[in-house]
This record gives structure tokens, C-alpha cells and sequence, in this order.
């Protein structure tokens, strides 16, 4: 398998050891500042571009048309229902679907514009998109007294690891 599939895969599983162990009440709670967004809002977004990426409609992919599923950011079953449907198209690519050319329709501050991609590329800023929004859950359930058993969770691979020198 292709590594930016594999790398996706890896990355979003991450989002199913958390749903299975959160709460609806944690997954929904929206009472940290300073944006008040939940862990469903970040969770529901995540799986909402990967969703846009599958919309392939003569050879375009229009990153504004997200479907924005609000009944994911309320029910971890739901949104681990919505993850293993994009997890279960993901594993369906083949390395000839990644290789393939595509135009990237997206909104980037100063309205529409389209971007030459390859299947790979827009994979791969899903993947690093993913793990942005880690960092802010992360943040959303350390305030909220939730701890993740992983270390690397909303970390890039590419963060430098700090050194502790005693």
C-alpha cells in the first residue's frame, strides 16, 4: 500500500481509539475558551474534508462543498460509523488513484480558486490537516481533565522531540 494512504490510515485510526474512549458528554462539551469548539466539531470537520476528497466530480474536488454531518460531533457512535466509512474508502485506493491528477477547488481567504493536485498531495494535507486538529483536541481534553494514553497524538511527525537535559 501506498505510504501516504498508509500514513491516513494511521493517522485517522487515532480518531477511533479516541471515540471509543470518550464520552458523548466529553465528545460534545463546548465549554472550553477561548473558542469553544468540542472535540465532535474538530472530529465531525476532520472526516468532513476527507469526505470531500471522495466527491470527485469531473476530476475536481471542491473543498468548500463539505457536508458538515452535525449529528458527528454529538455521538461517538455516529462519528466512528462516518470514520469507518472513510477508512473503509481509503483502503480501496489503489496506488494508480493516488498517482492521479486532479484540480483542488478552495477558498484560501480571498475566494475561490482551483489548484492542480495530485490525488497524493491533497491525501497528505488531509493527513497533516488531521493532525492539527489533534493538537486543538488535544488541548479540549487536557481543559477538560481527559488524558491520551499517546504521546505523539496531534503532533506532527516532523515537531522536533525536546531533549530533557538534567
Amino acid at each position: 500500500m501506498n505510504i501516504v494512504l498508509q500514513s491516513s490510515l494511521f493517522t485517522l485510526n487515532k480518531s477511533r481509539i479516541l471515540l471509543s474512549n470518550l464520552s458523548d458528554e466529553k465528545l460534545s462539551d463546548v465549554s472550553i475558551p477561548p473558542y469553544f469548539s468540542s472535540v465532535g466539531s474538530h472530529i465531525r470537520h476532520i472526516l468532513d474534508f476527507y469526505d470531500c476528497i471522495f466527491n470527485v466530480v469531473d476530476n475536481e474536488v471542491d473543498l468548500t462543498a463539505r457536508k458538515r454531518n452535525l449529528d458527528v460531533e454529538n455521538c461517538c457512535n455516529t462519528a466512528i460509523c462516518y470514520l469507518d466509512t472513510i477508512i473503509n474508502k481509503l483502503e480501496d485506493l489503489n496506488d494508480k488513484d493516488v498517482k492521479q491528477q486532479i484540480v483542488v477547488i478552495d477558498d484560501l481567504g480571498l475566494g475561490k480558486t482551483k489548484i492542480d493536485y495530485t490525488f497524493a498531495a491533497l491525501l497528505a494535507q488531509a493527513n497533516s490537516h488531521t493532525i492539527h486538529h489533534y493538537a486543538i483536541i488535544s488541548y479540549i481534553l487536557d481543559r477538560l481533565g481527559v488524558t491520551i494514553e499517546d504521546a505523539t497524538f496531534g503532533y506532527n511527525p516532523t515537531t522536533p522531540k525536546q531533549v530533557i537535559v538534567e
